[in-house]
């Protein structure tokens, strides 16, 4: 049943780094996004948030910013009008329109009391931007301090191998260490890197190349488990991965799978994680919901996920968010995501 929308809002911002954000795909100052708010007749807000990928080739934020603001257009919002093709609405900004609705049925329904008594928090992996390995690990060792013993390391650097060695020398044998390449490496230099890091007990090795066919041939290489990200997009992908034997794991970010439904249907085809797009409060309370929802299922994969990257943020748009405690991402307690907006800090960073 569709859900007649009083009002919708689209809101562009960015939110600022603490420092730099360097992979192998380039350098960021700050992220941009776009906030959807949806209200109802009541005056109940539904919130939703998409995070365009333009550096990976898809809709830049003013493509999104448009497909959303057409939606206003609509009488009501439903999941299949805004899953169908013909609704032609990007990835992102798919993720926007059916996290708003699911957060506006929520906070309707009013019948989640307390994430504690339903789900526990959930854990998750730091995320190290790249660096000269004395930098990484002076990082890594914060992030231990807080608690965390997963570790993710951007790599396609030339002093990859140092600055693996280096971050488990610091963190010791227990820590899990996982690394990506973002599709930086040719199939040669993916075998050897791989080669040279088996030594340092890795977790996984996050698209170390680019095509499907390039990652069946750099696994059957390699000890250690490969995840796809850039290559697995739909569940057609990950059912593509998952026949040839391209991955073990998926990496799911929800703006670029198209949100909440098409991370849980990858799912079900294959182990996932949850991984942040750099993502503002919305999405990463989103995402959350969906690693719970994961967590609960019977055989999911126990990874930490990609979710604590709210840390690397120098500010927030958020009154109320998810917290980072030892570690761990523990969700607001109230209806819907439970993220409410800082009103002034919306507009402090509007663009």
């Amino acid at each position: 049943m569709g859900v007649k929308i009083a009002s919708l809002e689209v809101v562009p911002y960015a939110l600022p780094f603490r420092k730099p954000y360097v992979t192998a795909r380039g350098r960021l100052d700050r992220r941009e996004m776009v906030l959807l708010r949806l209200r109802d007749a009541e005056g109940r807000e539904g919130l939703g948030e998409a995070v365009p990928l333009s550096l990976r080739g898809g809709a830049a934020l003013s493509q999104v910013v448009s497909e959303l603001e057409a939606l206003a257009g609509l009488d009501s919002l439903d999941e299949a009008v805004l899953r169908d093709e013909s609704t032609a609405l990007s990835p992102p900004a798919r993720c926007a329109a059916l996290t708003a609705l699911l957060d506006l049925r929520g906070r309707v329904a009013a019948t989640k009391s307390s994430q504690d008594e339903s789900s526990g928090p959930v854990e998750c992996n730091a995320t190290l931007v790249a660096g000269e390995p004395a930098r990484v690990v002076a990082d890594a060792l914060s992030w231990a301090a807080e608690g965390f013993t997963s570790f993710k390391l951007k790599l396609g650097r030339d002093e990859d191998v140092e600055q693996v060695r280096a971050v488990r020398d610091a963190v010791g044998p227990e820590a899990r260490i996982r690394v990506d390449a973002n599709a930086a490496w040719d199939v040669s230099t993916a075998k050897r890197r791989l080669a040279q890091l088996e030594p340092f007990d890795i977790e996984l090795a996050e698209q170390p190349v680019g095509e499907m066919e390039e990652l069946a041939e750099v696994g059957s290489a390699t000890s250690i488990p490969i995840a796809g990200d850039e290559s697995i997009e739909t569940c057609a992908d990950a059912e593509e991965a998952a026949r040839t034997g391209a991955s073990d794991f998926a990496g799911v970010k929800l703006s670029k799978v198209g949100g909440p439904e098409a991370a849980i249907e990858i799912a079900e085809v294959m182990p996932c994680f949850l991984s942040s797009a750099l993502d503002g409060p919305v999405g990463i309370a989103a995402a959350a919901q969906v690693a719970q929802t994961l967590e609960q299922a019977p055989g999911g994969a126990r990874l930490a996920h990609g979710l604590a990257t709210q840390r690397l943020f120098a500010s927030t748009i958020a009154a109320v968010e998810c917290e980072l405690r030892d570690g761990m991402l523990h969700l607001p307690s109230g209806p819907g995501l439970g993220v409410e907006i800082d009103e002034d800090a919306l507009n402090a960073h509007r663009l």
